[in-house]
């Protein structure tokens, strides 16, 4: 269907990667462990819709732009360093600081954070560069229906990245939960999570196409 071949393998190799922990399960995690289950799975949603931009751009042909093109790529990698860090730092510095929010100071942190995972997605061009490498070694190349392939393919690894960030956010709302009791605790891993932002960001920095 749609030229996909060797699905069962693609799941497969989908599913080992997304268990890799990277920046969204950073961000993810830090957003269950702050905001409890709501903010870490608009988190996770957040991240869904940037990789779902990812796939579209990818399909269209958009993407091999970045790989074309040396300063496409580093435009778009410096403005995620720069994001992540700043998440990172934010982080860092306001670890176990909790305020008591109104419904309407909850919304705003709602579209706050569904943003945070978007941005923190869509601003990093390895994303874009991994679903180009990816996807099209379990498509035909003589498909006619190469494009519709391609996103199906982005799509499916999409939907299992988002499960398994919705898990990762349910488990640390129910861990913020039991470490509520214990704010030094909790403040320690919310530095933790900051730091490993620094330092996914610090990888980025550094990354080559």
């Amino acid at each position: 269907m749609f030229g996909i071949h060797d699905l069962p393998i693609f799941l497969a190799a989908a599913l080992l990667l997304v268990l890799t922990p990277g920046p969204d399960t950073a961000l993810v995690l830090g957003q269950g462990l702050r905001n409890g289950a709501r903010g870490g799975v608009l988190a996770a949603f957040g991240v869904a819709t940037g990789c779902c931009v990812h796939v579209c751009a990818a399909a269209i042909g958009i993407s091999a732009l970045l790989l074309a093109s040396a300063a496409a790529f580093n435009t778009i990698k410096w403005l995620g360093v720069c994001y992540l860090a700043f998440l990172g730092l934010r982080m860092l510095l306001t670890a176990g600081r909790h305020a008591a929010a109104t419904p309407q100071s909850e919304a705003a942190t709602g579209q706050g954070v569904f943003w945070q995972g978007f941005l923190s997605n869509v601003l990093n061009p390895k994303v874009a560069l991994f679903f180009l490498a990816f996807l099209p070694q379990f498509i035909d190349p003589s498909s006619p229906d190469k494009a519709l392939g391609f996103a199906l393919l982005g799509l499916i690894f999409t939907a299992t990245g988002t499960v398994w960030l919705t898990a990762v956010a349910l488990t640390a709302s129910r861990s913020a939960a039991r470490l509520r009791g214990k704010s030094s605790a909790a403040a320690w891993l919310e530095r933790v999570i900051g730091a490993a932002l620094l330092a996914i960001a610090a990888r980025l920095a550094f990354a080559d196409r």
